[in-house]
């Protein structure tokens, strides 16, 4: 067996969580990750993928359990996005990050990328956490959202259940570069949503010259 003992800050504080009441934490944070609370759900996964490889937990187990928390979570908060979406986001939308001005970009980059957008926001802070919200309000149809979120909940849970079940205690600068990628691709993703406005301002505009 591999020693977990030597897990860098974030993942080793969260280790008395895992040591304490295991697959619930497990389930109980990755489901609340993916349905608007900012809580380390993602981190947590990593934690329970390395104690898989040191034998501590069962990797078949950590990656059921993540993927049902994951969609869980996600459905749940697609369906308050149908329901309550801009009331909730208009009241508690600052405590994810979720501005006014975000969730009008939001809303734009929903309607023009759909599945592709449920897939790759579970690997972006605050998208993860706001992307069944944001699917619900913007009224994507629920089957649709179902596919393409289990899809997204699989291929977020391998990624990050890979990771730390290869790399054990080694783990702490591969995991300070993935942290960076994110940052890129979220950077990526602001800049694509702002290109995307962008041509919608500019053809309007033309339309708005041709019409006058």
């Amino acid at each position: 067996m591999v020693d977990t003992g030597g897990l860098p800050g974030p993942l080793a504080a969260l280790q008395p969580m895992l040591d304490h009441y295991g697959y619930a934490a497990l389930a109980l944070l990755v489901a609340l990750d993916n349905m608007l609370v900012p809580v380390p759900g993602q981190t947590l996964l990593i934690v329970a993928a390395v104690y898989a490889g040191a034998g501590r937990m069962n990797i078949f187990a950590v990656i059921v359990v993540g993927c049902i928390a994951a969609i869980a979570g996600a459905e749940i908060a697609y369906v308050l996005g149908r329901r309550e979406g801009t009331r909730l986001i208009t009241r508690f939308g600052r405590y994810v990050r979720l501005t006014h001005e975000r969730y009008a970009k939001a809303e734009d980059f929903y309607r023009r990328g759909g599945a592709k957008v449920v897939v790759v926001a579970r690997f972006i802070d605050v998208l993860r956490q706001t992307n069944g919200l944001l699917a619900g309000s913007n009224e994507m149809p629920h089957r649709r959202f179902t596919l393409w979120n289990a899809v997204g909940a699989a291929a977020w849970v391998a990624a990050w259940t890979a990771l730390g079940y290869t790399a054990g205690t080694d783990i702490g600068p591969l995991y300070r570069q993935a942290l960076r990628y994110q940052l890129v691709l979220l950077a990526a993703v602001l800049l694509a949503v702002v290109c995307l406005v962008l041509r919608a301002w500019w053809r309007a505009r033309r339309r708005a010259r041709k019409e006058s």
